[in-house]
This record gives C-alpha cells, structure tokens and sequence, in this order.
C-alpha cells in the first residue's frame, strides 16, 4: 500500500509543483486540502485543478468565519502591525490552514504533512511550528528541500502540464480576507514602483475628488458596526476594505525584517487592517490610562512578533492575549475616520468611558482645573533635572 501525504493546497505554482514531486519523488499518494480564508478563489476550480494533477482525495474547508473571530479580531484588539507597518495578514492565516491540515492529517491517518514553502520565507516557519505542535508525523517541504526558485518551478510546472495563471507568472500573490501580499518579479528592486496592475483592492486612479468617513463602532475591543449599520464579522471586513479601497488608502510598500535574517521589499494591501487598527488604537488612547497605553504598547508589540515569526502556539502569546483581553473591557465606543486620495486620519471619536473630561480640558471659562495648583507639580517633576544642570553648571 502506498504511503499517504496531505498537502496544504492553494492551486498556486508552489503547491501544484509540490503535488507532482510527491507523487513522482516520494511515490506517496497526495491528500489536498484548501482552507478558505477569503482569498476570494474559486474553490471548485481548485478542487477540479488538484483532481487533475491526480490526488488521491482533496478537502475545501470553509474557514472564514473562525480566521475573523479567533485570528483578525485578536490581532486588531492588539494593534498588530508588524515594524509598524505590516498587519500579519498571511501571519495570522497560516496557523489556522496548519490545523485545518492536521484535522485532515487525523482523519486520514496520513504518513506525512507537506506545505510549498520556501527556505527563505516566514511561512516555512509557521507550517512547521504548528505541525510540529500537534503531530510527530515527518514534513515535506520540496521547494525548500531542493532549493528551486521560481524559474525551475515554471520550467517544471510546463513539463508536466501543470496551468499557472498568467498573475503567478508575474508576481507572487497571497491573499485573504485581512490582507493581500504581492511579491517577486520585478518588485525584488526596491527603488522600483509597484505597477498599478499589481492592485486589485485598492484603487490607484482617478480617486473620488470628495472625502469620504467612516464611522466604526467597537463594543470592547471588536468592530462591530460601520456608518450606523451592525454587520457580520466579515461583511464588516469587506465593507470598510471597499470603502477605504475605492479612496486609494491601503498600499503597504516597506523594507520588512524576515525571521531568518533577510531584508525583503514587500508589497501588501490591507485597507481595511489599517483603518480598523487605527481606529481601535485611537480608542484605546481615550479610554485606557497613559500607564496602561504605555504598558500595553510593550505588550502589543511582542504579541505581533510572536504572531509573524510563526511562534502562534508559544504559552507567552497565550499569557498576553488574557492581558489584552482585560484590557478590552473598557474599548467600546465610535471612531471616526477621514479618506480622502490615498490618506485617511481619525477625526472624531466618543466612548461611555472616555477619560477626556471637557471640563477640565477647556481653556473657556467654568474650568475644573485649577492652575494655580500647578506650579508646585511643576518644579517638583523638574527637581531633579534642574539640580542636575545647576550641578553641572558648577563644573
């Protein structure tokens, strides 16, 4: 009896030439299974595309709905973008389709796991981390094992027939419902423009000539309405990505620190990630005190590193998602944000529990607070810096 192996399968060029390798390199019978996380692919084609190159069986997984409620919306409750810039989109994916993959793994009583990463990427790091958290079963990873680069992939994929896209071709995509990354071809040249062609999600021409606003609700730390309307979880994703979209905000175009070392030019868009994690981190700032902002920024940033070196399952992230989940209690209120031509700020926003008093902050009369008090706070918060330099002036 042969040997089974499952594979994560996209229908991309990585994972189609992976299927032929196994079969013909490992003589094992090949297990797909696509999990859907919103990359907006037709999954019938790619079951069809897997049946073609000969599996044994192949498995869609709808996964939409659990990406939002246990992947997006704890990265959002922790500000979660990578060097400030990167909102972990493909991060937060690939632990969940490893799991899926382990569940088919299971059930399947499978002798090996494959993935089509690369050895020089981040998702190797994901794959193997999860798998090797829930399994002992060996990984297969071709593309890494025999260090092919795209070239030898697209020579090999028209050997043996295999249909690449003419989008693979030319760059390399990975998209889901919080984020779109685009990589390769002529983008490896960091002084190069991305071509307009490369974005679907974001609009780069003839942009509206009126500001459009967004208002965003969050009951402790979650989105849950747009512009008045309570809407699902995902059709809230796909509302405010559209809106921001078709205003020209959410290209991502940075120099981004891989977790084996290498410097790489990344390429994202995420118009949604951004506005959503603006706005929350805004209403964190009025209604947490500047001790729990200062601290939780610390906590924020390891939690997003963790989450993009493939590290999902270390106990640490576990010990700081019920930090930032008590810290969520009081993040409930309305922000408002501004687009307009490529840029968006927050301009408005309101909560139950803000810390903001108007009566105190006002310089117009009926002030609460007493300036005369302030004068003792002051030289006692300087005391130290003013008798250091009269010190030093001594010298």
């Amino acid at each position: 009896m042969k040997q089974k192996a499952v594979l994560a399968f996209s229908g991309g060029l990585d994972t189609s030439v992976v299927i032929k390798y196994l079969q013909e390199k490992h003589r094992m019978d090949v297990i797909t299974v696509t999990i859907d996380v919103g990359e907006g692919s037709d999954q019938k084609k790619i079951a069809t595309k897997a049946k073609n190159l000969g599996v044994l069986r192949h498995y869609n997984i709808d996964a939409k709905q659990e990406f939002v409620s246990d992947f997006i919306h704890p990265s959002i409750k922790a500000n979660a973008l990578y060097q400030k810039k990167y909102c972990l989109a493909t991060s937060l994916a690939r632990p969940l389709i490893a799991q899926k993959v382990l569940e088919i793994a299971k059930k399947e009583k499978v002798d090996a796991l494959a993935h089509g990463c690369t050895g020089k990427g981040n998702d190797q790091v994901r794959f193997d981390v999860t798998f090797g958290s829930g399994s002992n079963l060996p990984i297969i990873a071709p593309i890494r094992d025999l260090n092919l680069d795209r070239t030898t992939e697209l020579e090999f994929a028209n050997k043996h027939g295999i249909p690449i896209d003419s989008v693979s071709k030319k760059f390399s995509i990975d998209q889901n419902l919080w984020g779109r990354a685009i990589e390769g071809g002529n983008l490896e040249d960091p002084y190069t423009e991305p071509p307009d062609d490369a974005f679907i999600w974001v609009k780069t021409k003839n942009l509206p000539d009126k500001a459009k606003y967004l208002e965003i609700e969050f009951e402790q730390g979650i989105p849950v309405a747009v512009d008045k309307k309570r809407l699902s979880q995902i059709k809230l994703i796909e509302y405010v990505n559209q809106v921001a979209g078709s205003c020209g905000v959410g290209i991502v175009d940075h120099i981004e620190d891989r977790v084996v070392g290498i410097k790489s030019r990344e390429v994202y868009e995420t118009p949604a990630a951004l506005c959503l994690i603006e706005a929350h981190s805004d209403l964190e700032k009025m209604v947490h005190t500047k001790h729990q902002n200062k601290f939780k920024s610390l906590v924020d940033q390891e939690w997003t590193w963790l989450a993009y070196s493939g590290l999902w399952q270390d106990p640490l992230k576990r010990d700081l998602d019920k930090f930032i989940d008590q810290s969520q209690k009081v993040v409930t209120g309305t922000v408002k944000l501004k687009l307009y031509k490529g840029s968006f700020r927050v301009v408005g926003r309101k909560s139950k529990y803000s810390l903001y008093s108007h009566d105190i902050a006002t310089y117009g009369k009926g002030s609460a607070f007493d300036q005369r008090k302030a004068t003792g706070f002051v030289e006692l918060w300087g005391l130290q810096t003013t008798e250091a330099n009269k010190l030093s002036n001594k010298r």
